[in-house]
């Protein structure tokens, strides 16, 4: 007979979580810049899985490139080619898979920490609060940009060395922010409830807490997103990347060291520029629609 009771329980959970999921597209369809961002994103996504299956990548190996160094635009290479013959096109291609994968890395990393600091920091409080509050505000006032450098010219060169550098100086704000919905969350009257039945802080935290501050991670997720994409493009434009991959930051460092903008060569800068700023407008759209429907108190603004 419990268990009996338990599964329905659980079966009308899910309903409500499956009937609130759907409420939610429905409210974030209903935005036009949100939803065309989105299925640009998904777009950009997918091409940058299916690459491989699509696209030959052996043009980007600078022993077997078949153009002319610096050469504009044309029917061959519909963007010019780079110092070594390359195709821009491809490379900037190319360079959506790495760019993506370290701005999803980072930002998976950066969240996981500013979420587990953010709700230990609220749900024990007292001198763990204190600490971790501390801790937040050291990182909060320390310029990311430069520690993300310092951790990038410490540790060897590569494509995590960058997510590592971007994760853990990118999570600040998002424990900010998890903190303050969480103890919005344990000040309600089913919390308190909870607890005088016996739900220890696991209970607490994986049945309450977690699901109330979890549409707000998700909004700021998105945005957390673009930075990180931005820092990578930045990290590597300044020579701190991984020299062996294609990026959208290597390709402008690239373009700079061999004198494409004193040669009038703008074919090798404004690609992979237009490329960064096109994404990350993705990625601010869906956040934004995302926080008008997931926050109450921009949802109640936005109607």
């Amino acid at each position: 007979m419990t268990a009996a009771v338990t599964e329905s329980a659980n079966a009308i959970a899910w309903r409500r979580r499956r009937a609130g999921i759907a409420r939610t597209w429905h409210e974030f369809a209903t935005q036009k810049a949100a939803l065309t961002g989105f299925c640009l994103l998904v777009l950009t996504v997918v091409l940058a899985l299916l690459l491989p299956l699509i696209s030959d990548r052996t043009g980007l190996d600078v022993t077997r490139a078949a153009g002319a160094p610096l050469s504009p635009p044309d029917s061959t290479f519909w963007l010019g080619t780079d110092i070594d013959g390359r195709s821009v096109l491809l490379m900037t291609i190319w360079g959506t898979r790495i760019s993506l994968l370290v701005g999803f890395s980072a930002t998976i990393l950066s969240v996981f920490i500013g979420t587990l600091i953010g709700i230990t920091a609220a749900h024990f409080g007292g001198w763990v609060s204190t600490i971790l509050l501390r801790f937040t505000d050291f990182f909060l006032v320390l310029p990311s940009l430069v520690l993300a450098i310092a951790l990038s010219a410490v540790l060897p060169q590569g494509i995590w060395t960058i997510v590592l550098a971007i994760g853990v100086t990118a999570w600040p704000s998002t424990a900010r922010l998890v903190r303050a919905q969480t103890l919005t969350i344990e000040s309600r009257p089913y919390i308190e409830r909870s607890r005088a039945l016996g739900g220890g802080h696991r209970h607490v935290i994986g049945r309450h807490v977690l699901p109330g501050v979890a549409p707000l991670v998700l909004a700021n997720t998105t945005l957390v997103v673009g930075n990180s994409v931005i820092a990578d493009a930045t990290l590597s434009f300044l020579g701190v990347g991984d020299p062996n991959s294609i990026s959208w930051g290597a390709m402008l460092e690239t373009a700079l060291n061999n004198g494409a903008v004193t040669r009038g060569a703008w074919w090798n800068l404004l690609p992979p520029g237009i490329a960064i700023v096109a994404v990350v407008l993705m990625f601010t759209l869906v956040g934004r629609g995302l926080e008008t429907v997931l926050n109450p108190r921009l949802k109640g603004r936005h109607s």
